[in-house]
């Protein structure tokens, strides 16, 4: 079974969706045989990705960074998507932090990186806001030589 990850930015600009949206169908339509998909379903790309993943048939796996994740959700239309998308999931992996840190979202996203075969990044080429962000996770990835597939509209910057 090929798996494949996902990092990136909780906002995306309109002017990126459609490119960003596109970009997710092209990786995950491009694959032959099972699909494991990983997220850990925050805001923005990793709910697009995780949805994306289900609509081809992939198994999904959850990657949830601490146990007081869901109260992390300031939108509540984000959070009934992430419960949603999170009662579709074939495997729910917990991370061992109480609290939403940046440790647990690196932790999170490390482990993302260390379990997938590729690894997708939804990514506008910046430095990361904080531990744990797309930057180091991308960073990460390709230190362990796994592929990674950056998607961004070019031109678009995020707020």
């Amino acid at each position: 079974m090929k798996r494949i990850g996902v990092t990136g930015h909780r906002s995306i600009p309109d002017e990126a969706l459609g490119h960003v949206e596109e970009g997710l169908r092209a990786v995950l339509a491009g694959h032959e045989g099972p699909l494991e998909a990983l997220s850990s379903l925050a805001d923005g790309a990793d709910q697009l990705f995780a949805a994306i993943a289900l609509e081809y048939g992939a198994d999904l796996t959850v990657v949830i960074p601490s146990g007081d994740y869901e109260e992390g959700f300031e939108d509540a239309e984000a959070l009934d998507r992430y419960l949603g998308l999170k009662d579709r999931a074939a495997q729910e992996v917990r991370m061992d932090f109480a609290r939403s840190t940046d440790e647990a979202y690196y932790a999170a996203g490390t482990y993302i990186a260390d379990t997938c075969d590729r690894l997708v990044a939804v990514w506008d080429g910046l430095p990361a806001r904080g531990h744990g962000g797309t930057a180091e996770i991308v960073a990460y990835a390709r230190a362990l030589g796994k592929p990674v597939t950056v998607i961004w509209r070019e031109g678009v910057t995020r707020d």
